[in-house]
């Protein structure tokens, strides 16, 4: 949401460049931080930044997906749009990827590309891109502003459009020859976004419904879930006693130790939850869009008419009905409408309780570490991710790629608090660790925590410069099991003993970190050596990295490589 401002000047008798206008809009926005590589292309804006050094910071990236990765991950901790500047062609398909996640991951975020002069589009200049085919598939909203004088329209629009509906991200682009041009139209902000709630109505059908279910199942994803919305979805869920399951890597919707809460519909899905969403006869979908992995590839509820009764309230009409036609649907801000569900009349018989009771107690079994086998090597991943859930304060912020290394970390981890998983619904690599850069700046007073495969960290490890020069505390996690473990584990299943492109050389792990000016690096070869030396790496200021030796047989919690 939007905060209102009374700055809404529309005309000055001082006229601004463009570029001027747009870091004032920046300003009015409430945007404090901007994630960038520099380049020629917007050199106006980059000037008009200088002058806004006492309210903006801005953080250089050494590569443009990192930028754009940050930029997306400060959206999702403030549910405010994260701001990334990229230049012309090489910059803006290097930024694609944040572009991306996103989109996927419904939140707010602004790109804005530099763009070749006006006179010379279409002529296949020198890194010219439409960017409008470019990224028409990805973006909300994609804009070239051709005419200086629409510089704080565009821009109030794209903040407005970032954050209603389903939150996503816009594209502006910038021709270089507009930035400097002059106007007189003056910087505005949006106008504040009044929060939908559900309608008495709706309210009532809900409740109907629940109280006619002998089976209900409470799904509760999708973005926007802030500390309050948390706060309520746990108050409705304890007062009704409803089991919630929390859809792909959105886990931190509700505290893990819930009774009420029974587990993650996630890839590696606990065997006892799938029963569980295919046996409900009533599904609650909160936020939520039901993607194909919180429903195991639209298994679980049968498309498009699932044969458990389905509720489906989402801030975008949109989305409802999207994939599956709901008994129930609406419309309605995600936080409104649990504050709204909380406040219903918790019915006198619960014929669930037993229900819900035997779903918790099939989450916590599947979130204990199984035993180690004999000839396992190296760390034993399980035990050092549920020892670090158990000393990391409730608001530490953790943050993953993708590959299979994150099954361990969102089975054996327990979320406490909301924002504090940073992770892709997309599955991109490389997002850890610039996601923890961001989160790290965000929350200086915070602990922060990256657990990335040795694959996925080296998309982009030198982000970690970036962490030195601003002096980010965190610290890394690097798995190395020396492969791809995700395609190394479909390899397998369908080409058995003939690995091909799944290898993975690294570098000296320790030493890399140690050249981005690392406080602290050391190689972890066993599970009994892990808790002292994530105590070591908590304890010093700026970034620490560990490198974790882990068995590249264990290719899943359960599963081992021939």
């Amino acid at each position: 949401m939007l905060e209102d401002t009374p700055s809404r000047t529309a005309a000055s008798a001082t006229p601004r460049t463009a570029a001027q206008v747009l870091v004032d809009a920046l300003r009015l926005h409430g945007v404090d931080r901007v994630f960038c590589v520099p380049g020629e292309s917007y050199l106006a804006v980059l000037d008009a930044l200088h002058d806004a050094r006492g309210s903006i910071e801005l953080i250089v990236t050494k590569h443009e997906g990192g930028a754009a990765n940050m930029a997306e991950a400060d959206g999702k901790m403030t549910g405010r749009p994260g701001i990334c500047m990229v230049t012309r062609g090489p910059g803006a398909t290097h930024a694609s990827i944040g572009v991306h996640i996103a989109q996927q991951d419904s939140t707010p975020m602004i790109l804005f590309v530099g763009q070749i002069a006006r006179r010379q589009v279409g002529r296949d200049a020198f890194q010219e891109v439409d960017y409008q085919a470019m990224f028409g598939g990805l973006a909300k909203w994609v804009v070239e502003v051709t005419d200086a004088s629409r510089m704080a329209e565009i821009v109030a629009r794209a903040f407005h459009t970032a954050v209603s509906g389903r939150p996503g991200p816009m594209v502006v682009s910038l021709p270089e020859d507009m930035l400097v041009e002059t106007t007189q139209t003056m910087a505005f902000a949006a106008c504040a976004l009044q929060a939908v709630p559900p309608s008495d109505a709706a309210l009532a059908q809900i409740a109907q419904a629940l109280q006619a279910a002998r089976q209900p199942l409470v799904v509760a994803g999708g973005s926007g879930w802030s500390a309050a919305a948390a706060q309520q979805l746990q108050r409705f869920a304890a007062a009704w006693n409803l089991p919630v399951a929390c859809a792909f890597r959105r886990q931190d919707a509700l505290d893990n130790r819930s009774p009420q809460y029974v587990g993650h519909l996630s890839l590696g899905m606990n065997p006892r939850l799938k029963e569980a969403v295919k046996g409900a006869d009533l599904i609650l979908a909160i936020g939520t869009r039901l993607g194909d992995v919180s429903t195991d590839s639209y298994t679980l509820l049968e498309v498009p008419v699932p044969r458990q009764r389905l509720i489906h309230i989402h801030p975008d009409a949109g989305e409802i009905g999207r994939v599956y036609r709901p008994d129930i649907g609406v419309q309605a801000d995600t936080a409104c409408a649990i504050a709204a569900l909380a406040a219903l009349a918790a019915p006198a018989s619960r014929p669930w309780d037993g229900w819900t009771l035997a779903a918790r107690q099939a989450h916590a079994a599947f979130s204990q570490p199984p035993g180690r086998v004999a000839e396992a090597v190296g760390v034993d991943l399980g035990q050092a991710v549920a020892h670090a859930s158990a000393v990391l304060p409730d608001d530490a912020l953790v943050t993953n790629g993708a590959g299979n290394y994150s099954v361990w970390l969102h089975r054996f981890y327990q979320y406490r608090a909301a924002r504090t998983e940073l992770a892709t619904t997309c599955g991109a690599m490389g997002y850890g660790v610039p996601a923890a850069v961001a989160a790290a700046l965000r929350h200086p007073e915070r602990e922060v925590l990256c657990v990335a495969g040795d694959g996925c960290f080296l998309m982009y490890p030198q982000e970690l410069a970036t962490a030195a020069e601003h002096g980010a505390r965190l610290v890394v996690l690097v798995v190395n099991n020396g492969m791809y473990g995700t395609i190394r584990m479909h390899q397998e299943n369908h080409y058995p003993g003939r690995v091909s492109g799944t290898r993975l050389v690294g570098p000296d792990y320790v030493a890399l970190a140690r050249a981005m000016g690392a406080a602290h690096a050391e190689r972890v070869d066993s599970t009994e050596d892990f808790p002292a030396a994530l105590a070591r790496a908590r304890q010093v200021a700026g970034f620490s990295l560990l490198e974790l030796s882990t068995d590249p047989r264990q290719i899943t919690p359960s599963a081992r490589l021939p």
